[in-house]
């Protein structure tokens, strides 16, 4: 994919995402007690533009990925979304793929509880067992969530081979060290996190649009927790 589409839809999600308020700038204490500049809210991507921008973004990411000629992402069966968020983002981006890229994948998601009538259980879709998978997921932070539903392939007898993410916060844990992208892919391989977004590609959108405060408010969050 040519670095112009690349950073066509980079850029289309940022607005989208703004115009819905999932993406916002001011002022937000995260779980972790650090006050960021932002905040990223997937639940409110939730509308037949946005769901069309954003399924692109998640497919474009995986099939550049999976073409690419140093260090490929893997090949996979299956997308999984982990309720709830990620639902329509396995099912919109499985279509994606194969209507815009001729890769055809299947998609799961699991229940928060299980279901006790009709066909039982708490995973609906394509059986995971002896399935490589791909997990979609919004944003990590602490990567609790992520790891959550690595577990749950994992107890359904798939195996992750890969995470994409919306959105990578670039962020150093609470040791100051450590990053969760790196201790996610310490359980399923190196380089097999991928993201649509990172942090510095909000501090480039910022400073083309001219949004100065904003930005320096970013630069300052960047240097004291991103990643260097």
């Amino acid at each position: 994919m040519a670095a112009a589409s690349q950073e066509g839809f980079k850029s289309d999600l940022i607005k989208h995402a703004m115009e819905v308020d999932a993406l916002k700038f001011g002022s937000f204490t995260l779980k972790s007690g650090r006050i960021s500049p932002y905040f990223f809210n997937a639940g409110l991507l939730c509308t037949g533009s946005i769901l069309a921008t954003l399924s692109t973004a998640y497919a474009t990411t995986i099939a550049q990925a999976l073409s690419t000629s140093i260090n490929p992402f893997p090949t996979f069966d299956v997308l999984f979304g982990p309720a709830y968020k990620g639902i329509p983002f396995a099912s919109t981006a499985a279509l994606v793929l194969y209507t815009q890229h001729q890769i055809s994948v299947g998609f799961a998601y699991d229940r928060k509880e299980a279901k006790d009538h009709g066909e039982g259980g708490k995973m609906v879709g394509v059986p995971l067992k002896g399935k490589r998978v791909v997990i979609l997921d919004d944003v990590m932070t602490s990567g609790k969530a992520v790891r959550g539903a690595i577990e749950t392939v994992r107890q359904n007898g798939g195996e992750v081979v890969g995470v994409v993410q919306a959105l990578d916060r670039e962020e150093v844990g609470q040791d100051g060290v450590s990053s969760t992208v790196k201790e996610i892919e310490s359980l399923i391989g190196e380089g097999r996190v991928l993201s649509i977004l990172k942090m510095r590609d909000l501090m480039s959108w910022l400073e083309k649009n001219g949004m100065k405060e904003d930005l320096e408010n970013m630069r300052e969050y960047w240097n004291q927790y991103g990643l260097k």
